[in-house]
């Protein structure tokens, strides 16, 4: 019996959160320093299982199964493939930066980082799980700290309207998605929950049909898919900054990956069914959102658009349904996660020195802090697909898998790279260069914790655009999985 790493993985901040709510708030150090251990381990182990070898059972490592309800067909099932492990690796990177960014936070720290840490389970738990109901349930345990962590931690103009906003609308998404995962319970006729069992099901090309937009639509409203997206600037807006980084690097993401998890993989002739539709809203999120980023005057609406329009290119890449897209779409969610967090920490940082977000009100703050000025300009060239940045290798597959089966597609989504290319360029040079503000003239440098975020942020995705086959030999191993489950190589 193998060593249960994944379990490891998931309790770990579980265990953290609840050994956080019982001590008092006024041990604000034993507090930080419990969540930063935490996230430590979580990132520690997450870059260990991306790294080694384990046998591959169905296409899956790691695997571990517990009957949990036997008499319903629910079981505690968790295992990986190569389009999970890097997404583990994303939210290990980004729990441990938030920890980091949000140190100095003074107003109930047992709460925040408590609350904070059961969002990084839900969302190891969601990567990991192959079991139905324990994908909910890991899902929905994210809901109730989000909302209060916006309405209590968040920006004081938007966080009720923000909190409440996101926490309606994935509520909507999430009842949608839960109507589809009973009718593939039932539907199946085995009475289980396991998806490797739903997968050799063989469903009815009718059955799949009419549940795949159902399912795939429910998840993905979390991805901010067209026109289920306004939640996500909103709510990012709104959030504090380590949530924000972790909403929009990890639990888009999450939204996206059980969509392609049950979505596709549960039912992909239903998939095969209803490609275009999800490659008509993927591109108008990806042209949409882009022209939306770029009329933003506040720099946090700027990025949370800018979130909508890259997510696009991951539901094109799915829609593709063949080995460029499904490979563009799994480094898209890994670059992109990583490009976002670093741009909401910076932004944070810049807050916290400016007390505004304003394009307007800023200007020549690389002065003041230079290496946030090099972070924001590595996540926008990685934001525009710059060669030499992970942006690059992760986009070009998504182009030439949308090519193979619809060419507008591609020729209209590329009309995004020209516009986010405009609002990054005219973003950088208004907030970090030209002419400082008479407010602005005495600022402080940002924190050694601070710097050492943005160099591991900002190496991680240099690192993947020099060298793109740290993640994309494990992805293709993913996508070749789900090739198969499509019929064959596409």
């Amino acid at each position: 019996m193998q060593f249960p790493y994944l379990s490891v993985l998931i309790f770990t901040p579980l265990a953290a959160a609840v050994i956080l709510l019982l001590l008092p708030n006024r041990q604000a150090r034993l507090i930080r320093a419990i969540a930063l251990t935490a996230s430590a381990l979580v990132l520690g182990l997450s870059a260990a299982l991306f790294f080694i070898s384990s046998p591959v059972v169905d296409g899956y490592r790691f695997i571990e199964k517990i009957d949990w309800l036997p008499e319903l067909g629910i079981s505690y099932h968790v295992g990986v493939d190569g389009f999970s492990l890097p997404l583990l690796l994303l939210a290990g990177l980004v729990a441990f930066s938030g920890v980091l960014v949000s140190w100095n936070v003074q107003d109930r720290p047992r709460e925040f980082f408590s609350f904070f840490m059961f969002l990084v389970a839900s969302v190891l738990g969601v990567f990991s799980s192959l079991d139905l109901f324990q994908l909910f349930f890991f899902f929905e345990l994210a809901v109730f700290p989000k909302y209060l962590m916006i309405v209590m931690w968040g920006s004081p103009q938007t966080r009720e309207y923000g909190g409440m906003k996101l926490t309606l609308y994935l509520f909507l998404g999430s009842v949608v998605a839960l109507v589809g995962v009973f009718a593939l319970y039932f539907g199946s006729g085995l009475n289980t929950f396991d998806m490797l069992a739903l997968e050799k099901a063989g469903l009815p090309l009718a059955f799949q049909q009419i549940w795949f937009p159902v399912i795939f639509i429910g998840f993905a409203v979390l991805a901010g898919i067209f026109p289920f997206y306004s939640w996500a600037p909103d709510g990012h807006v709104a959030a504090p900054t380590a949530v924000s980084m972790l909403l929009a690097g990890v639990e888009m993401k999450v939204g996206a990956f059980a969509a392609l998890r049950i979505g596709i993989e549960l039912l992909p002739q239903g998939a095969q069914h209803w490609a275009w539709l999800i490659l008509l809203l993927g591109t108008i999120n990806v042209v949409y959102g882009a022209l939306l980023a770029m009329a933003q005057k506040d720099l946090k609406y700027v990025i949370g658009y800018s979130s909508v329009s890259h997510m696009g290119l991951v539901l094109i890449g799915f829609a593709a349904l063949n080995q460029q897209g499904l490979l563009g779409a799994g480094l898209q969610m890994f670059s992109h996660g990583v490009m976002t967090a670093l741009f909401f920490a910076v932004v944070g940082m810049v807050y916290d020195r400016t007390h505004t977000r304003d394009i307007g009100q800023l200007g020549g703050l690389a002065r003041f802090m230079p290496l946030a000025a090099f972070g924001f300009i590595v996540s926008g060239l990685v934001s525009m697909g710059m060669p030499g940045f992970s942006g690059f290798v992760a986009e070009i597959p998504i182009y030439l898998g949308a090519w193979r089966v619809a060419p507008w597609v591609a020729v209209v989504s590329a009309v995004s790279i020209v516009i986010t290319a405009a609002y990054i360029l005219l973003v950088v040079r208004r907030v970090f260069f030209g002419e400082v503000p008479q407010s602005l003239s005495a600022l402080e440098d940002i924190h050694t914790r601070d710097k050492l975020v943005v160099l591991m942020l900002s190496l991680v995705m240099i690192a993947v655009g020099l060298l793109p086959g740290l993640i994309s030999a494990g992805i293709s191993d993913g996508v070749n999985r789900i090739l198969q489950l499509l019929g064959g190589s596409l």
